[in-house]
C-alpha cells in the first residue's frame, strides 16, 4: 500500500492508519527537531506537536510531493517557531558559482574505524550551527535531494546548494581543528 492510499485510509476514518507515518518518520523528525532545538525534550515536544498538526491538516496534503517532505516541513516550522530560532543567521561570505557546480563530488571520507567516525561526526554536528547541521542531516542521513530540502526548509534550490557547500566546508574545518583528522576525498 502506498502512502497516498494510507492518507486516504486516515481521511476515511481509519485513524489508526496514521500510526504508519509516526513509525516510519519519527526518527528523522526527532533528528530535525533536535538539530534546531538543541535538546531532546524540546525536540520530542516539537515532533509530538507536529504529528498532531499533520493529522489535523491531513486534508491539505497534496500528493504531488512526498509525505515525508510535507511532514518534515511541519516539524521544521514548528521547531523554528518554538525556539524562535533564526536558523540561517551567521552565514559566511559568498561562494563562487564554480565552487557550487561540483558539490556532488565533494563527499568527505574519514580514515578511521566506524566507531571513531560516528563519535567525530556526532561531536562536530552538535557544535555546528543548527542550520548547517540540519542541511547535512537532511542531505546525507535522510538522502533528500536538494529539491526536497528546499521544500522542507523554504529555501530556494540554489541557496540550498550554497548552504550545503558551506556546511560541508565548515564540517571539514571543524573535524580538522577539533579532532586533528585529515579528510580525504575533498
Amino acid at each position: 500500500m502506498n502512502e497516498n492510499q494510507r492518507v486516504q485510509q486516515v481521511l476515511s476514518g481509519n485513524t489508526s492508519a496514521f500510526a504508519y507515518f509516526v513509525e516510519t518518520y519519527q526518527d528523522m523528525a526527532i533528528t530535525i527537531a533536535y538539530r534546531i532545538c538543541g535538546n531532546m525534550q524540546d525536540a520530542e515536544d516539537v515532533v509530538q506537536e507536529s504529528y498532531v498538526k499533520a493529522f489535523r491538516n491531513l486534508r491539505s496534503f497534496r500528493s504531488d510531493s512526498k509525505f515525508s517532505t510535507w511532514l518534515y516541513r511541519i516539524v521544521y516550522n514548528t521547531a523554528v517557531t518554538l525556539t524562535k530560532t533564526q536558523i540561517w543567521i551567521g552565514n559566511r561570505g559568498a561562494v563562487a558559482a564554480e565552487e557550487v557546480s561540483h558539490l556532488a563530488d565533494n563527499t568527505p571520507e574519514l580514515n578511521m574505524d566506524e566507531n571513531e567516525r560516528k563519535e567525530i561526526v556526532t561531536d562536530v554536528m552538535q557544535k555546528m550551527p543548527a542550520g548547517d547541521a540540519l542541511l547535512l542531516t537532511l542531505y546525507y542521513l535522510e538522502d533528500n535531494p536538494v529539491k526536497e530540502i528546499a521544500k522542507i526548509t523554504g529555501l530556494n534550490e540554489p541557496n540550498v546548494k550554497v548552504k550545503l557547500f558551506r556546511a560541508r566546508k565548515l564540517f571539514r574545518e571543524m573535524v580538522v581543528s577539533n579532532w586533528g583528522v585529515q579528510i580525504t576525498g575533498s
